[in-house]
């Protein structure tokens, strides 16, 4: 299809296809148990992952008078986490497509443990910025991982339902990070640091759980046919290889778009919540009270829209839904960052809903937009590196909103950061709508490896059909050691009575 035809096709595209959905509840009843564990521990981890990087934007006034730097010197602690999870999206992403799901979560994991302990010890700015920065390469590995282990396997009708749930993990670690930060940050005589200490506990018990559980189906049917391609000669780790370069062949411009429409996301909730605590407390001289209380009901805003929207693109399209966020969360932008009464805590329950409701749709959007051999590599680092390209959204609204200066409180000097975040996030909303409408859209695709067209190209139709045959087999209770047993009985049945096996 020609340019000018396909953008003649972004009009009549994001016409809702009104797609039939049953109840929610039906769906949720559609799902075994099996799929649930796997999505309850994606969830958790994913939601963990939200707590541990939200430490750092809950205390920034906290480690500032600690390391005696200011506020812009601190949020370079969020910069480096952004700007290396690109870093760990590549790394872990790759060993997930290539290795399974299960040990690079479980690594993810333990690296959790060793640096947010590491960050709660840290006595120097230095040590500080190393440890987010490393922090920052564990936390990139997470997501892709998570969101194929939590939606490759579930039931067609279900992933818009269960995307918006998986990705408001995120918002529930951030209420989470709000409500331990009121609890734990200054309320004994060691400051800030309890809060990351007990970060590093949880991922204990997520570690313990994923322990538990198997690969997914999906990974196991990509894996099954890289094992049938033995047969041909090719070793499981060359067809992986054969696989990513006509992954990149055929895919590189709707990558290169995946990562300019996670970076317009990406700017969208880091410029329109990371700095959000410190204009409360600063511009707005709220109390800590009522800065946890405001945090505690935009994140509410954001579970709700997540969950809705997400539920509703599977009735009225991804597109769609994500520009209608995005045009309603702009109107509401004034409000959410001008109203300098409590009554602000209403716009910020709308404008969360809004902000995250359309990002209730990116976890299932980039799963069906993405190569089924590398859904977690392309997934991860797409992510990631419109992480890396937002990575300055809260040192570019801090540094800017100090040129506009308010008059002192007693010593603290305060900024109008309101009117730098609402310009900022005026632009970025404008930039998601544009690169929404014009990109691509693969509602309700199938993930299966006999409806992937790269695995076909790869490795062929015969050990397509091998592999599926295996996999309906192993799904009867035969494992692979039971498969091979099987077939050494059949060669020494034919060695001892040939006239009954023939060759």
């Amino acid at each position: 299809m020609s340019p000018g035809r396909y953008l003649a096709t972004r009009f009549t595209s994001l016409k809702p296809p009104m797609l039939k959905a049953p109840s929610p509840f039906r769906l949720l009843a559609m799902i075994t148990r099996m799929q649930w564990a796997f999505f309850a521990v994606a969830f958790f981890a994913w939601t963990w992952d939200a707590f541990d990087f939200f430490t750092v934007s809950l205390t920034v006034a906290q480690l500032a008078e600690t390391f005696d730097k200011t506020n812009t010197d601190i949020t370079w602690g969020i910069t480096l986490v952004l700007m290396f999870r690109s870093v760990g999206s590549i790394i872990f992403g790759i060993a997930a497509d290539r290795y399974g799901r299960k040990w690079p979560f479980i690594l993810n994991n333990v690296l959790f443990i060793i640096l947010e302990l590491g960050t709660g010890f840290c006595n120097t700015y230095g040590q500080f910025l190393a440890c987010r920065a490393l922090f920052g390469v564990a936390m990139g590995g997470l997501y892709g991982n998570a969101a194929a282990t939590a939606l490759e396997d579930l039931p067609e009708e279900a992933r818009g339902l269960m995307s918006g749930i998986l990705q408001q993990g995120y918002a529930f670690g951030y209420l989470l990070a709000t409500a331990f930060a009121r609890g734990l940050v200054d309320t004994t005589s060691h400051g800030w640091r309890p809060l990351f200490w007990f970060g590093a506990c949880p991922p204990l018990l997520i570690i313990i759980f994923r322990l538990m559980l198997p690969e997914t189906t999906v990974y196991q049917e990509h894996a099954a046919v890289r094992k049938a391609a033995e047969s041909h000669g090719n070793s499981v780790s060359k067809t992986f290889i054969r696989e990513g370069k006509v992954a990149l062949r055929r895919h590189w411009i709707l990558l290169t778009y995946l990562v300019l429409l996670m970076a317009g996301f990406n700017f969208m909730s880091h410029g329109s919540q990371d700095l959000y605590p410190t204009m409360l407390q600063n511009q707005f001289n709220f109390s800590h009270d009522q800065v946890t209380i405001t945090q505690v009901v935009a994140n509410l805003g954001a579970m709700l829209g997540g969950t809705v929207v997400g539920f509703s693109s599977q009735i009225f399209g991804r597109r769609l839904s994500i520009i209608v966020m995005c045009i309603i969360g702009g109107a509401l932008m004034y409000p959410y960052t001008f109203v300098t009464s409590e009554a602000v805590v209403a716009a910020a329950f709308f404008e969360q809903f809004c902000v995250q409701g359309a990002w209730g749709v990116v976890p299932i959007h980039l799963m069906e937009l993405s190569p089924g051999a590398f859904r977690t590599f392309v997934v991860g680092t797409s992510y990631q590196l419109g992480n890396l390209v937002s990575s300055a959204s809260s040192t570019i609204e801090s540094s800017i909103g100090e040129r506009f200066p308010l008059p002192p409180k007693d010593k603290t000097a305060r900024y109008e950061y309101g009117k730098v975040i609402c310009i900022f996030m005026g632009c970025v909303y404008v930039y998601l709508i544009l690169l929404t409408f014009i990109g691509p859209e693969h509602l309700r695709r199938k993930f299966d490896v006999a409806h992937d067209a790269d695995v076909r190209e790869v490795a062929g139709e015969d050990d397509i059909a091998a592999a599926v045959h295996r996999r309906e087999r192993m799904g009867m209770g035969l494992s692979d050691e039971d498969l091979e047993d099987a077939a050494e009985v059949r060669r020494e049945e034919a060695r001892e009575n040939p006239k009954h096996h023939p060759a």
